[in-house]
């Protein structure tokens, strides 16, 4: 494909999206469809589509024009970058046709970067403008402007079969560069090749795994030593409840999700990685005893993680958020009941406002007597991965073990 025919691509596409289709399901269905596209042409057209989502509101103030379509987008994106638009909008072959006169006066009249609105230069919503500048403080406009760009991709090695220096090495056998991530001792961050892991041999038996570096971190922040039990009890794909076991073998670990569905790829995830993982549905879960440990990854915003899923950001609504809000605070009382006396409950959300972090552990306690905070993190895209918060709760008894 010709880079104007992969621009018709992701135009088609963002308009589906802006119709209410899911990025990842427009995608899907494109590339079955276009059997002529090779993997480069599938790979360009996604960054087409996902640049332009992460950045909706400069895309259509660089295009200069009034509606938002996936047109206006592609185009903006184009001039943002600095490239001559009539290179791509030449109408040749399956490239987008030329621009018409009203588009090229709008894209002339249109202001330049520094005059936007702040919220418009860095693609956030005008209602969650002030809540990310007073969760984030003085640093609000570096990670936000941070949230723009693509995040890196990371593995996680699994320590229990390899360790990150071996692991290195058997990517590279596939080609795929690695490098040590800071963040976590655990973490790799991927270069050259990352986009073959999943047909890798490190990855198909079970030697790393896809996992944030931040998301790393905060696990590896987890009390796990000494514990018999531990319970994820918003598990989804199970990444949290692998990594725990991988690090803390010696505890028998139970996965639970509301919706059991999406623990669907985790009993094949836990043979790879050579792990053992009770599975329990809300009705499973009732008849186990109680835990040392609950992990509560609850269901958040995904601020912290805009840059990989940039549809959140623009779905998100202020009725929404405060129906988040809610299911986080039953949640964290619904897993608080299922820890062992003397045990401990682990809070923790991929966002970046305070309202479902700080807050939140601040609104469980004043519900609780006798719990108590002993560890608390906050994470940002400038630390490397995506945003995260933990709060660590002892509960009573405790005794600071």
């Amino acid at each position: 494909m010709t880079p104007g025919a992969r621009a018709a691509a992701a135009i088609e596409l963002l308009d589906r999206v802006l119709a209410g289709e899911a990025a990842e399901r427009a995608l899907t269905r494109w590339a079955r469809a276009s059997r002529f596209a090779g993997s480069g042409d599938r790979a360009a057209v996604r960054d087409l589509v996902f640049d332009a989502l992460r950045c909706r509101r400069s895309c259509l103030a660089a295009s200069g024009q009034g509606a938002e379509t996936g047109r206006a987008l592609v185009l903006g994106g184009i001039v943002a970058a600095g490239h001559d638009p009539d290179a791509i909008f030449s109408g040749a072959g399956h490239a987008p046709p030329p621009l018409d006169p009203a588009e090229r006066a709008a894209l002339m009249a249109a202001s330049a970067a520094a005059d936007w609105p702040a919220a418009v230069r860095l693609d956030i919503p005008d209602w969650l403008e002030p809540a990310l500048r007073a969760s984030l403080g003085a640093g609000a406009e570096t990670v936000l402007a941070t949230m723009r760009h693509r995040a890196p991709v990371f593995v996680r090695v699994n320590l229990a079969r390899i360790d990150r220096a071996g692991a290195i090495a058997a990517l590279a056998a596939d080609g795929i560069e690695a490098a040590p991530e800071p963040l976590a001792e655990t973490a790799l961050r991927l270069g050259h090749g990352a986009t073959r892991l999943r047909a890798a041999a490190a990855y198909r038996d079970g030697l790393v795994e896809l996992q944030d570096a931040a998301s790393q971190a905060v696990v590896l922040d987890l009390p796990l030593a000494g514990c018999r039990r531990v319970l994820d009890y918003c598990a989804g794909g199970g990444g949290k409840t692998l990594a725990m076991a991988a690090r803390h073998p010696d505890a028998a670990y139970v996965a639970h999700d509301a919706d059991p569905r999406r623990m669907a790829d985790l009993p094949e995830r836990a043979r790879r990685a050579g792990i053992a993982v009770a599975l329990r549905d809300t009705a499973g879960l009732a008849g186990e005893p109680d835990f040392d440990l609950v992990l509560c990854d609850v269901p958040c915003s995904g601020s912290g993680s805009w840059r990989r899923a940039p549809e959140a950001k623009w779905r998100l609504t202020p009725e929404r958020l405060a129906e988040l809000q809610q299911l986080q605070a039953a949640i964290l009382a619904e897993a608080a009941a299922r820890v062992a006396p003397g045990g401990r409950l682990a809070y923790m959300t991929c966002s970046l406002l305070d309202a479902e972090n700080a807050a939140q552990a601040a609104r469980f306690l004043g519900a609780h007597p006798g719990w108590r905070i002993s560890a608390e993190r906050r994470l940002t895209p400038d630390d490397g991965g995506d945003g995260f918060y933990l709060a660590v709760f002892d509960g009573p008894g405790a005794n600071g073990r």
